[in-house]
């Protein structure tokens, strides 16, 4: 995936008008590589980042120069959530990598289709891998989940060579309880809450008294 930017020279508050041009201003950044400042017409960046996401090895072709580079972080309008900025960071095809890798949640879990209630831990996964080796996202498949109390751990997912889990093994990614089990726990909070509450009053009550 090849993606054009421009070196720009606006910065600071002129930032603003960029954007209404329809431009979104970005960094470059790495090892042993010159920063720069970029921009990306919206159109352009919104169709790759769309495909590549933040694991994806994308090249940036700056004024006809090639460069493989990792989306590394995409900022967003609070408002509109519309992207603001880009931080691209170069790559060697030779070193290996530290990305967070998204989870993909499919199939239907039978627990669930019996009346439990489906628990996801953890969204996304750190690897470790050369930039070739880096999946797009790692599967997850709740028809795994048969009856209500079976969890899938991180052991339990399919990974390509090359890849290393920076995260223990024993960690649970989704698993199904039973409904009251919600119950109970948020029961137990608004016991906890009237309990505090009635402690507090008697407190300001025995104050109250003591100032009389």
């Amino acid at each position: 995936m090849e993606l054009t930017v421009q070196k720009r020279e606006i910065l600071g508050k002129q930032l603003k008008g960029l954007r209404k041009q329809g431009f979104i201003p970005a960094e470059f950044y790495g090892r042993e590589a010159e920063n720069l400042h970029l921009s990306v017409l919206v159109k352009e960046f919104n169709k790759i980042f769309k495909e590549a996401g933040e694991s994806a090895i994308i090249k940036l072709n700056v004024d006809g120069k090639k460069i493989n580079a990792l989306i590394h972080d995409v900022q967003k309008n609070s408002l509109t959530g519309a992207v603001s900025h880009i931080d691209f960071y170069g790559i060697k095809m030779d070193e290996k990598i530290r990305v967070n890798i998204p989870l993909l949640f499919g199939g239907e879990s039978p627990a669930v289709k019996e009346g439990g209630v489906l628990i996801k831990a953890i969204h996304e996964l750190e690897i470790e891998a050369l930039p070739a080796d880096l999946p797009h996202h790692i599967e997850v498949d709740l028809g795994k989940l048969a009856v209500i109390g079976d969890s899938i751990l991180v052991k339990d997912l399919n990974f390509s060579k090359g890849v290393k889990i920076l995260i223990n093994m024993e960690t649970v990614i989704a698993t199904v309880v039973e409904p009251k089990v919600e119950e109970e726990v948020v029961a137990a909070v608004s016991v906890e809450d009237v309990k505090v509450e009635t402690e507090e009053k008697k407190e300001a009550r025995e104050k109250e008294k003591e100032a009389a």
